[in-house]
């Protein structure tokens, strides 16, 4: 039978490039896919896949449905990434990261190199450092996970783990930030455990080497390295509940602020070291690009979230008319590309010094990504961690001028 004959003409061209479907005939390639973004080394299609989008990229050694069916629309995928099975959308996937069958990967994930993922999970504005595991049965969306050096030496999320990114009052203003962005893309930071059948009531902020107790629910903040926390049940009550009181108002601002800082000291972080090591790849630009995407697509959500939560807040008190007033401001720091470049270009020494000296180890060629920043002498990666702080600082000093009484400018050197 002519798979042309029977309106699989895209499933052809990519079978007559050399491409492995293994059952052309139960596989969907949508009309918009550009074949050109579809590597022919390595790739395997298993049946019942389905691939749409005109943004779709496919790198070398892809695999594709190994235990079942996987539908993909407009994601980019480095590579030898594994999806075995699941429904992934809008996200990156860097080289070898892996999930598992059953998954639902939703807009703004970025999974970095050797991200894994065991199956049923459920991501979306996820963004996973190089190592950090998932396992199974787990919700894990609106969060940043760092943490770990190694396959061995990782960050993990255990099995039937919860972010609670939904308040009963209907916001979403709830990102959590386990470990950080300055410290953690050096890939030296101690691993943090989030034991299985718990979770974590969005937003919080938690310290490289944080152990917490399997079956617990962390409600608050972890600022100090290398703690167990073992989190009581609270005690039972029934009582009236009171709407929109927002009594948490500035630490969720606080930790809102700090997150979209942090996303974008990652943002830099790609355009200034990241970029090489990806342009240099097969399909490595169309990557970098969807990385980019993301990284502005997950500001974009966090500053919508936070003027939602605005329109709430009541206005009895000066700091909540303060936020509801000034929000938009502080969104435009963050969206606004000439007042973005502004706030950046506060670090601009520390980021030329870091850059300049740190050239000979990032610029190798027979380095991967991961062993240029890891062969960094200990006090090159405190440099650049110290110009990554200095975006983080430096955002956040201009959202404490836009919200005083709200005091977000608390210390981030944590």
């Amino acid at each position: 039978m002519d798979l042309r004959a029977c309106g699989r003409e895209k499933v052809a061209q990519l079978v007559e490039r050399g491409v492995a479907v293994l059952d052309p005939f139960t596989v969907d390639v949508g009309q918009e896919v550009d074949p050109a973004r579809i590597s022919t080394e390595g790739v395997v299609i298993y049946p019942g896949c389905r691939i749409y989008g005109a943004k779709t990229v496919i790198s070398p050694g892809v695999k594709l449905g190994a235990e079942g069916p996987v539908t993909l629309e407009d994601c980019r995928l480095g590579s030898e990434v594994e999806l075995r099975g699941g429904y992934f959308r809008q996200s990156v996937l860097l080289a070898r990261a892996s999930v598992g069958s059953g998954a639902q990967v939703r807009e703004g994930c970025l999974l970095e190199e050797e991200a894994t993922v065991a199956h049923c999970v459920g991501l979306k504005q996820t963004i996973l450092f190089p190592f950090a595991t998932l396992g199974s049965l787990i919700n894990f969306c609106d969060c940043l996970l760092a943490g770990g050096t190694s396959r061995k030496d990782h960050s993990e999320v255990g099995s039937s783990y919860v972010h609670f990114n939904f308040t009963p009052d209907g916001d979403k203003a709830t990102p959590s930030l386990f470990g950080d962005v300055p410290r953690g893309v050096m890939l030296n930071q101690p691993p943090i455990f989030l034991g299985g059948q718990g979770g974590t009531v969005g937003p919080v902020r938690v310290e490289f080497g944080t152990v917490v107790a399997a079956g617990c629910i962390l409600r608050r903040d972890v600022l100090v390295e290398g703690r167990l926390v073992v989190v009581s049940s609270p005690p039972g009550l029934e009582r009236a509940w009171r709407p929109r009181a927002y009594r948490s108002l500035t630490r969720v601002v606080r930790n809102n602020v700090i997150y979209l800082a942090n996303l974008a000291a990652l943002e830099q972080w790609y355009e200034k070291v990241r970029r090489p090591f990806l342009t240099r790849l097969a399909m490595g630009a169309w990557l970098l690009e969807g990385a980019l995407e993301v990284l502005t697509g997950a500001k974009q959500e966090r500053v919508r979230q936070l003027m939602l939560l605005a329109e709430k807040v009541p206005t009895d008190r000066k700091e909540t008319r303060e936020f509801r007033e000034r929000v938009a401001e502080v969104g435009a720091l963050f969206l606004d590309s000439a007042l973005s470049a502004s706030v950046c270009a506060e670090s601009a020494e520390r980021e030329e010094e870091f850059l300049r000296e740190a050239d000979p180890w990032l610029r190798a060629s027979d380095r991967s990504y991961i062993e240029a920043v890891q062969s960094l002498p200990s006090e090159l990666s405190v440099k650049g961690t110290a110009w990554l702080n200095s975006i983080v600082d430096a955002f956040c000093r201009r959202v404490e001028a836009l919200l005083p009484g709200l005091g977000t400018a608390e210390s981030r050197a944590r």
